[in-house]
């Protein structure tokens, strides 16, 4: 049997490719015999030349011979090699024919290229494939909108658009209400479900022309377009009912969810994306404190922006105090009830002032936990109380920190590193922790409560008896001591009411083996009725303020039975 070889010719047009060669002193193109098949539909005089061909050629029309001006010239028989990608169409209703060229040129006596030959190769598979890359990378992968990267680019080109054209526009956050009930009731696939319907209605709720993004987990992002305030209210009233109105149905049954927007008009009150998103933020945790399913606008508040100017001097005045080890104790003393003895100092927390006054735990304490930096001044009062137990052998601190810090991970690193470090201490140290805190998470606190004595320190409940906290749960969390609230123990000398309050909590700490403290005791006659009713320790007024002199001459003789 005769085996018939095709022709060169068809072998690359079946490839989809053609030869070429290009005379750049004439300017011609010469090319291979299946030219029109490669290039169907473009007529041949658009072919026959550089100049006519690069008509067709996107993105620029010079990509060509800029390419062969960007090779350095190889002299030699040989030719320099180079390679261009672009597109090819006759015109912009018809499609893009992606063409891969590689070839050699040939310099003549100046260096400079005269002839050019190669193959031209069809490529379109690849850049649909890269293309389609592009266009995943734009996209949010579970509703298929605008991802946040993109959506904030998109933000900022409306910003800049709506500025040059002197017209407003609106950046809306959309987030669901209470995502994370779902996602705990039925599961996270059920949760993507309800993201992505939610997706699905404000699509079909948006005007030509608007912007949809997902900005996170529980939230989307809108850009509205020549949208006034009043269009917004319009507009959030839309999504909102859209929202609301039918339950979502999931392979788990339907669910019922709400939204809650926050929305600002750009570039009226936002100049800039950053500042587009964070006042749309602002207004959208706003509306969700207010009421879920609630709409807000952002509007300019001279009281809030001085309130924030206060807040930038004093998170400076904070750090800076801290960095300069202004950050000391005072410590307030606390006295067994019968004896008068001392059992152990309670450290305050006190901020020394350029202008030589001070300021108090009351003063400090609020804005540092607002301001996030409650930590910092936690880990430096842990510092301080430890440093003085290894000085003091024999006395005994109490120290108070945040709810943020109990389940802080570097404040635990630090007491472990300060416990190895300090032999002894540990036995000396009682921690003290709000009711607040206690009745959050019974559990949570349970394992911070047995990590601290595991160490031998002792556990302290504050404020005791403002939260309610049943004496079953104090039982079960293993506290050694409860402090009564102050604000019981103040009147219990006018207060029949209180008086029945503090008597019995007393007398049920003692049934649980449990130690109590009575705060702001003010008077010999309170003191003798805590004394009677068998509170055992009693600090405020009476015994005495806190101070910054460490008040231990010697060391003080200890009413607190030894941990255990």
């Amino acid at each position: 049997m005769t085996l018939l070889v095709p022709q060169a010719s068809d072998i690359l047009a079946s490839l989809g490719q053609e030869v070429f060669v290009w005379d750049l002193a004439s300017d011609a193109i010469q090319w291979g015999d299946q030219a029109g098949q490669i290039f169907a539909g473009i007529p041949p005089e658009r072919l026959a030349s550089g100049a006519e061909f690069s008509k067709l050629i996107e993105p620029a029309q010079s990509i060509r011979t800029a390419a062969l001006a960007q090779t350095s010239a190889v002299h030699g028989a040989d030719g320099t090699p180079y390679r261009v990608e672009y597109g090819v169409r006759m015109s912009a209703s018809e499609p893009l024919l992606w063409i891969e060229e590689t070839g050699r040129w040939f310099a003549g006596p100046d260096g400079r290229p005269v002839r050019a030959q190669g193959i031209v190769r069809v490529n379109n598979e690849r850049h649909a494939r890269d293309e389609e890359l592009v266009r995943l990378a734009r996209l949010d992968p579970l509703t298929g909108e605008l991802n946040r990267t993109h959506l904030i680019a998109a933000l900022a080109e409306a910003i800049e658009e709506s500025t040059r054209f002197r017209s407003t526009a609106a950046f809306m956050l959309v987030g669901i209400d209470h995502l994370a009930r779902v996602n705990d009731a039925f599961g996270f696939d059920v949760a993507d479900a309800v993201i992505l319907d939610i997706a699905k209605r404000i699509r079909a709720r948006l005007r030509g022309g608007d912007v949809l993004g997902r900005f996170s987990g529980n939230k989307f992002g809108l850009i509205l377009k020549n949208c006034t305030i009043d269009d917004m209210n319009v507009a959030a009233e839309r999504f909102l009912a859209g929202i609301r109105d039918d339950v979502v149905p999931t392979r788990s049954g339907p669910v019922s969810v709400t939204a809650s927007i926050g929305a600002v008009s750009v570039p009226r009150y936002a100049r800039n994306a950053d500042e587009a998103v964070n006042r749309a933020h602002e207004t959208l945790d706003a509306a969700k404190r207010r009421r879920a399913g609630s709409f807000g606008i952002w509007r300019p508040n001279a009281e809030r922006d001085a309130q924030r100017r206060v807040n930038i001097r004093v998170t400076d005045e904070i750090v800076t105090a801290l960095n300069e080890r202004r950050i000391v104790l005072a410590y307030e003393p606390v006295v067994a009830a019968a004896s008068r003895e001392g059992a152990f100092y309670e450290c305050l927390v006190r901020m020394e002032q350029g202008d030589g006054s001070t300021l108090l735990a009351p003063d400090i304490v609020p804005v540092a936990e607002r301001l996030g930096l409650i930590r910092l001044v936690d880990h430096r009062v842990l510092e301080l109380v430890v440093a003085e137990l290894a000085a003091s052998p024999h006395v005994q601190l109490s120290l108070n920190i945040s709810p943020d810090t109990t389940m802080d991970p570097d404040w635990w690193a630090s007491i472990e590193s300060l416990m190895l470090a300090h032999p002894g201490v540990a036995e000396r140290l009682i921690v003290e922790i709000t009711e607040t805190v206690a009745i959050q998470d019974i559990d949570d606190v349970r394992a911070f409560v047995g990590r601290l004595k595991h160490f031998g320190s002792r556990i302290a409940i504050d404020d005791f008896g403002a939260g309610y906290t049943s004496f079953r749960n104090l039982r079960k969390l293993g506290v050694d001591i409860v402090k009564i609230d102050g604000a019981f123990v103040q009147n219990i000398t006018h207060s029949a009411d209180d008086r029945a309050f503090v008597h019995t909590l007393i007398d049920l700490a003692r049934r649980l083996d449990i130690k109590t403290v009575a705060e702001w005791v003010q008077d010999e006659e309170a003191a003798n009725l805590l004394r009677d009713w068998g509170c055992d320790f009693i600090q405020g007024r009476l015994i005495g303020l806190a101070s910054a002199e460490r008040p231990w001459g010697a060391p003080p003789d200890s009413a607190l039975p030894a941990a255990g």
